[in-house]
């Protein structure tokens, strides 16, 4: 027999056990069951886009992806538009905006260019893999086009019409800063409520759960160039100025200036200097990737670095530059935000997922340009799980197809109720 007291507290853990139980929505059957007739059509699309290589200098193969997401949104019913990105290779970013019924207007983005050079797939090419699939590019981030388009055609295809309008942003340059089409990102994510941004989420080996993204840094570069004087290496070598040498003791004096200002991080990647082997080079240059989580950061690491390299010198008659070439902004996506990612860490739950919610992370994303002026809710991630961007071996997991269709679907019907 229980004791009063014992059996206050078991009914106490039940009814918290049914409000719990209560509070888990069951999942919409019908998208989830389209969602699971939907995996082997999104295989598919990612097989031929994989098959387009579509780096990002590639004018050839963006231009192939272009023709294949405008088809894709055509057939969907999106009236598109192409404009031609305003710096950098001069590909198309690809458009599309369709009306309905509603009150809400979103936007959806993802990228069409990897970092991958033209001739990959000679040494890594498309692969199945019991779980996973293989391809360059895979995740990061044609797997995020895929979300877009499948999910699209699964609201398509049940008759769902509940928005004011979707927009749909394609852009060819984000490996390379999107340096042409950051401003036209910006432009089009003020016209809209929700920006949902469709970059992968990390694979199981490397995150226990999928995840969504609250933040990320702004990323720009720091080019530091030093002015010597010529002279022969070997006949009269103290007539020259070396600015190699000058450039090595500035990189090693500079590498942790960073440290010393908030919200920035410094990391020299790249340098070059001379021509030939038998002259002392008058001019060198390293550049630096730069991450930033604060506004004005990178100007503050400009400012300085360049009172470093001015008051400490090596190799007199040596002039040092350095200049800070435009980026990313950081990503911070705050409260509202936070208030779409606590939905869609609901909706996983109908599917006895956990999703996690990541508040930031060392990558750069599009979503900053979203975001910029804080007029969309803007939130990252809603792409493909997988892992290997940027490296060998990309890949993308089989298993997150149907959760994430499921996502971004019945976030969209969820956000569009009044």
């Amino acid at each position: 027999m229980f004791k009063p007291s014992t059996y206050r507290l078991c009914a106490l853990a039940a009814a918290l056990a049914l409000g719990a139980s209560a509070a888990q929505a069951a999942p919409d059957a019908a998208l989830k069951a389209a969602a699971e007739k939907a995996q082997s059509a999104v295989i598919e699309s990612l097989h031929q886009m994989v098959l387009i290589e579509s780096g990002s200098a590639d004018l050839a193969g963006l231009a192939q992806m272009a023709d294949l997401v405008e088809g894709r949104l055509k057939a969907l019913g999106f009236a598109t538009e192409r404009h031609k990105t305003t710096a950098g290779a001069g590909a198309d970013t690809v458009v599309g905006k369709i009306q309905g019924t509603g009150s809400k207007r979103f936007m959806l983005q993802a990228h069409m260019d990897t970092v991958y050079q033209k001739g990959i797939l000679a040494s890594q090419g498309y692969k199945v893999d019991g779980n996973r699939v293989y391809g360059p590019g895979i995740a990061d981030d044609k797997g995020g086009i895929a979300v877009i388009l499948h999910s699209l055609a699964l609201l398509k295809d049940a008759g769902w019409k509940d928005y004011a309008s979707i927009t749909v942003l394609f852009n060819p340059d984000e490996e390379v800063g999107s340096i042409g089409s950051g401003e036209l990102i910006s432009k089009l994510a003020d016209q809209n409520d929700v920006v949902l941004s469709c970059e992968p989420t990390a694979a199981k080996s490397i995150a226990k759960n999928e995840a969504v993204l609250l933040g990320a840094s702004g990323a720009t570069r720091i080019d530091m160039e030093v002015k010597g004087r010529t002279s022969h290496a070997g006949a009269a070598p103290e007539l020259g100025r070396n600015a190699l040498i000058e450039l090595s003791h500035q990189i090693l004096q500079t590498r942790d200036v960073y440290k010393s200002i908030p919200g920035v991080q410094l990391n020299w990647t790249t340098s070059q200097a001379g021509t030939v082997r038998n002259q002392i080079p008058d001019k060198a240059l390293a550049s630096a990737d730069v991450r930033t989580s604060l506004p004005g950061a990178a100007e503050k690491l400009q400012v300085a670095l360049q009172d470093m390299v001015n008051t400490k010198k090596l190799i007199p008659d040596t002039e040092t530059s350095v200049k800070l070439l435009g980026g990313r902004p950081p990503y911070q996506g705050g409260a509202k935000a936070q208030a779409l990612a606590n939905k869609a860490k609901a909706i996983y739950l109908e599917l006895d997922r956990q999703l996690d919610i990541v508040p930031m992370t060392g990558g750069a994303t599009d979503a900053a340009f979203a975001a910029r002026s804080d007029k969309a809710a803007v939130i990252e991630s809603f792409g493909l799980a997988g892992w290997g961007y940027h490296a060998r071996d990309e890949y993308i997991e089989v298993d997150s197809i149907v959760p994430r269709l499921y996502l971004m679907a019945r976030m969209l019907m969820e956000l569009a109720k009044p």
